[in-house]
C-alpha cells in the first residue's frame, strides 16, 4: 500500500478547497447535497467519526458501492467524500484498487510525533500567555467529559475527546496555519493509536490534561510547554508496534 506522503500527492489535485476563516474540527466542514437529498457532509462526518472512534480499522477497504448502499447516496457522492478524506490523509486512494483507511507505518508514526513535538509546546506556551476565561471553561468541560468517558470505560470516546482537547489548544492559541496542521496530525494520531497502542493503553494518560489545564489557569507558559512535551513523549512511549489491528467487515453494523 502507498505511503501517506504519496497518498497526499494523489489527492491534492481533486480535493475540495479548504474553508477559510476558521479551523476545522474533527467533524466540521462544508455541507453539500445531491439532487436526491443525500448529505455529503453527514456522510463525511460519519465515516470520519468511525475512523476516529476505531470502528473502521486502518487498512480497511472502503468499497464505494457498499458505502453508497449503506448511506443511500450515489457512488459519485461517496467518491467525493473519500477524496476529501484522502486530502486529510486519513484515507488512502490506490489507483486500480480503490480507497482504504490510511495505515501509517512505524516511521510515519514517529514522524507524526516528531511534528507534534515541534508544534504543540509552542502552542501551549502561547495559549498560557493569552488564555481567556471562556477558553479555560471550554477546556475544563472537555477534561470533565473525558473523565466521565474513562469512568464508563468508553475508550472510543476518550480517544475522540483527547483529540478535541489538543485541537482546542491549537485553535485557541490563535495561529490558524498551525491549527490546520494540528488537525491533520491529530487525525493521524487516532489511526496510530489504533495500530500500535497496547490493549490496556489509555490514549492520553489520566492526569496529564489536568496538569496542562492547571498551567493554563496559572498562565505559566514555560510549564505548559514542558508539560506538553512530556505528555507527547509519554503517549508515544506507550505505543506497541508489535500489535496489529483487527478488522470488522460489517458496514451496516459500524454505521448503525
Amino acid at each position: 500500500m502507498k505511503t501517506l506522503q504519496s497518498t497526499r500527492r494523489l489527492a491534492d489535485e481533486d480535493a475540495p478547497p479548504a474553508q477559510e476563516g476558521r479551523v476545522l474540527r474533527l467533524s466540521a466542514g462544508r455541507r453539500t447535497r445531491s439532487a436526491a437529498g443525500a448529505d455529503a457532509e453527514a456522510i463525511y462526518r460519519r465515516i470520519l467519526g468511525a475512523i476516529i472512534e476505531h470502528r473502521l480499522a486502518p487498512g480497511r477497504k472502503l468499497v464505494e458501492e457498499r458505502l453508497a448502499s449503506v448511506f443511500g447516496a450515489s457512488r459519485a457522492m461517496i467518491r467525493q467524500v473519500l477524496t476529501r478524506l484522502s486530502h486529510e490523509m486519513v484515507v488512502t486512494l490506490v489507483p486500480n484498487r480503490g480507497a482504504f483507511v490510511a495505515e501509517p507505518t512505524v516511521d510515519e508514526a514517529r514522524e507524526v510525533f516528531e511534528a507534534r513535538r515541534l508544534i504543540e509546546p509552542a502552542l501551549a506556551r502561547k495559549l498560557a500567555q493569552t488564555v481567556a476565561p471562556a477558553q479555560l471553561s471550554r477546556l475544563r468541560q472537555l477534561v470533565a467529559a473525558e473523565e466521565r468517558a474513562r469512568a464508563a470505560r468508553d475508550r472510543q470516546t476518550v480517544i475522540k475527546l483527547s483529540g478535541e482537547f489538543h485541537l482546542e489548544i491549537a485553535e485557541m492559541a490563535g495561529n490558524a496555519i498551525l491549527a490546520r496542521q494540528m488537525r491533520e496530525l491529530t487525525l493521524l494520531t487516532c489511526l496510530i493509536i489504533f495500530l500500535y497502542d497496547s490493549p490496556g493503553g489509555r490514549a492520553c494518560p489520566d492526569d496529564e490534561h489536568h496538569q496542562l489545564l492547571d498551567a493554563f489557569t496559572c498562565r505559566d507558559g514555560e510549564r505548559a510547554a514542558g508539560l506538553m512535551l512530556h505528555h507527547l513523549d509519554h503517549v508515544e512511549q506507550s505505543l506497541d508496534i508489535s500489535l496489529t489491528a483487527q478488522d470488522d467487515d460489517d458496514l451496516e453494523r459500524i454505521f448503525s
